[in-house]
């Protein structure tokens, strides 16, 4: 066991995995569709408590690239994507009853020469010990099941990590302690920062999905961490959530890291935060903006992942020499976009410009304002906001970070919760909608959120366009006085053409709310009360940062 500043919070099973369909191990084994399938292959880690893997391989016997999908949500249970998510995009038809949740098709990757293991971690369905999630320890046992993977007869000693979500999360951790036989990461839409991502928002409590999650993961016979507990008992960063963290400069195997702009509180930050700071020679950044399951099982991103794998697990020569650093999907409106092939990300020649707020006419411009004025909304009220438009005069591509500087009040409290939305209105004025997260279809540009308290910033890790919270103290308002605030708004990619508007919202609930179970993020832990005033112009230099890219 390892030793850290703090002990975890353990409780017992949330639920039984016979309740999902879980069977007690017994191993299997049995050919369909041209691959080998071998169930409950019980794998022996450092410490002598066993996990179960499924293996699928090739029938031919033929040595196997080994390709792990590594999360809680159940080795044995595939997702009928298409009952349980219907507007989620995925087709169903095309996957193969093996496919397990957010992981590679076993049959479609084992036609193509390679073995695919699901996994039932430490501590969750029957594996043995007790479970840690996105942990020290939880990548020790990943990096067991690896060095198992790449030594094993039907192996051909070069292993890839594959998976959306959790199993793209998974691999950070893991990746940074470079196991000699793990020759490749695909990390598809995975969270970096637990804290700053998943569990408070700017601070904001998220009350729907982290609630939810837990159930999800916690399928156990044994013992498994309790982060229900944990979040009520540790509501800022401390080693609990540091230790949650990778240390990304560590990470050097080759990378093909896929993002999305549609993940606005869930996936999209830490995707590319993961591409900014990993030390990868070998790297590549994909950012779309599309339904992040229903692109990952797409023929053409398949063709894409097989691409990477064949030529860093098989040796094979692919179009993988063509591709660009980064590409980037700019996006226009609904499922439409233009391709960009780039080089790095952010990107350098970026143009961060400002767009001071005009609280009297309600709209933004490119010149200071002279005057102070105000307005104000109602905070508890889902109804009221304020906004501010900016109307375009020549075709205009926002790609990267975008930041709020507000001067704000709170009359009645000795605090604020401030949810922030970006939004395209085309040229008569009407909202045009993006895809969001995994399954809905009126989604933002972007979306930003802060509670005043936590305001603090982390100075060794912010930057002019990208303002990172400290997490470390609360800092109260005092009724009525103005304040400054700075207001991550996560990154994006959007095409304006001349005539069309950005429109910048500002209220205290959230922006793009759906009823549970919706399998996003919620704010209802609230604690605003009565009006929020914000005041703009003059000394009050409020103003949206935006990142313009041009040809």
């Amino acid at each position: 066991m390892l030793k850290h500043d703090f002990e975890y919070r353990l409780r017992g099973p949330l639920a039984a995995p016979e309740e999902l369909g879980g069977r007690a191990p017994e191993y299997r084994r049995s050919v369909d569709q041209g691959t080998i399938i071998e169930r409950d292959v019980a794998v022996t880690l450092r410490d002598g408590a066993k996990i179960y893997i499924d293996l699928f391989r090739p029938a031919d016997e033929k040595p196997a690239a080994p390709l792990i999908g590594w999360g809680p949500y159940g080795k044995h249970s595939p997702t009928n994507y298409a009952k349980q998510f219907p507007t989620s995009g995925v087709d169903t038809d095309k996957l193969s009853q093996y496919t397990a949740f957010e992981a590679p098709d076993p049959v479609y990757w084992a036609a193509r020469g390679y073995a695919v293991i699901n996994v039932d971690p430490r501590g969750t369905w029957f594996s043995e010990g007790t479970a840690s999630f996105l942990s020290p320890e939880e990548a020790l046992d990943q990096y067991d099941l690896i060095e198992w993977a790449g030594t094993q007869p039907w192996s051909n000693g070069k292993v890839g990590l594959a998976g959306v979500s959790y199993l793209a999360s998974s691999q950070y951790l893991v990746a940074a302690l470079n196991p000699p036989h793990l020759a490749a990461i695909n990390p598809w839409e995975g969270w970096s920062d637990t804290y700053r991502e998943v569990v408070r928002h700017g601070g904001i409590p998220e009350t729907e999905f982290w609630g939810y999650l837990p159930s999800r993961w916690g399928r156990s016979k044994t013992r498994i961490e309790d982060l229900r507990g944990e979040t009520e008992e540790h509501p800022f960063i401390d080693a609990l959530w540091a230790s949650k963290v990778a240390d990304f400069s560590k990470i050097k195997v080759p990378a093909y890291v896929v993002a999305s702009w549609t993940d606005q509180g869930l996936h999209t930050r830490g995707t590319l935060e993961v591409y900014k700071q990993i030390s990868s020679a070998q790297k590549w950044l994909e950012v779309h903006g599309r339904k992040k399951w229903a692109y990952f099982y797409e023929p053409q991103s398949l063709q894409r992942q097989q691409a990477f794998f064949d030529h860093f697990l098989r040796g094979l020569s692919t179009e993988l020499a063509s591709w660009p650093k980064v590409r980037l999907e700019v996006r226009q409106k609904y499922y439409v976009g233009v391709a960009r092939s780039e080089r790095e990300w952010p990107l350098a020649r970026t143009r961060y410009t400002k767009l001071y707020l005009n609280a009297k006419t309600s709209t933004m411009r490119l010149d200071p304002v002279a005057a102070d004025a105000s307005c104000s909304y109602a905070s508890q009220d889902k109804g009221s906001r304020v906004a501010f438009d900016f109307r375009f005069e020549k075709q205009t591509d926002l790609i990267g970070h975008t930041k709020l500087k507000l001067w704000v009040s709170a009359p009645e409290s000795d605090d604020m919760d401030i949810f922030v939305g970006l939004q395209k209105l085309d040229s008569a004025g009407k909202i045009v909608p993006f895809p969001y997260f995994a399954q809905f279809e009126d989604g933002p540009v972007a979306l930003g959120w802060l509670r005043a308290s936590h305001r603090e910033l982390d100075a060794a890790k912010s930057t002019e366009y990208q303002p990172v919270l400290a997490h470390r103290r609360e800092q109260k308002l005092v009724r009525g006085e103005v304040v400054p605030l700075e207001i991550e708004i996560w990154p994006s990619g959007t095409r304006f053409e001349a005539g069309e508007s950005l429109r910048l919202v500002v209220q205290g609930t959230d922006i793009c709310p759906h009823p549970r179970p919706s399998v996003q993020d919620l704010h209802e832990a609230t604690v605003n009360r009565g009006e929020h005033l914000l005041v703009a112009g003059g000394r009050y230099d409020a103003h949206l940062l935006v990142p313009v890219v041009g040809d």
